[in-house]
């Protein structure tokens, strides 16, 4: 090979160096937000959730059925004294008591819950946008590497085509060496 074309090659392997992608991550990290939503919560918060959760329980319904079928059974028996006699004004005045305390807590519970949807929708489209500039990042990669295929592929013609017009050239001469001897 002559001079200029190593340095001519040298040039050309620094320049694909330089343009090959060396890839990096320019985001932040992904959170948990059921972590971030945890380390946020009050004693409060963790009271009102427990309330909600119990309160939104089969076992909290059947307790409850239980209790409301022995009050309405003792009272209509009368094993003791009525102390709710029938339409059960106490026992509605007791539901009413626990909906008017229970309500505002499960709301309470419900509200966060929206938050943390809230950040995880968030945490989502975070997440969607890192994908998406990883997708572009690679494509830029491909499309970079396809242009180096590209250009490899033409060295290879052009060489090819060297090689061929060098092997007719020689056999040309061969053949006349030939026919002159």
């Amino acid at each position: 090979m002559e001079p200029a074309q190593k340095n001519h090659s040298n040039e050309d392997a620094a320049h694909w160096e330089q343009r090959r992608i060396r890839h990096a991550h320019h985001h932040p990290a992904v959170k948990n937000v059921n972590q971030v939503a945890a380390d946020r919560l009050t004693t409060g918060d963790r009271i009102a959730d427990g309330f909600a959760a119990m309160m939104g329980s089969w076992t909290f319904i059947i307790t409850q059925s239980i209790v409301l079928m022995v009050w309405i059974g003792v009272n209509i028996a009368a094993w003791v004294n009525h102390w709710d006699p029938y339409p059960f004004i106490l026992l509605n005045l007791a539901l009413s008591f626990q909906a008017a305390y229970a309500a505002p807590i499960i709301m309470m519970s419900q509200n966060r819950q929206s938050a943390k949807d809230r950040l995880m929708a968030e945490q989502d489209y975070e997440i969607n946008a890192k994908a998406e500039e990883e997708v572009k990042s690679i494509m830029h990669h491909l499309e970079q590497q396809d242009e180096f295929m590209i250009t490899i592929l033409r060295r290879l013609e052009d060489n090819q085509r060297l090689l061929l017009a060098a092997h007719k050239l020689l056999d040309g001469r061969a053949a006349s060496d030939a026919t002159d001897k």
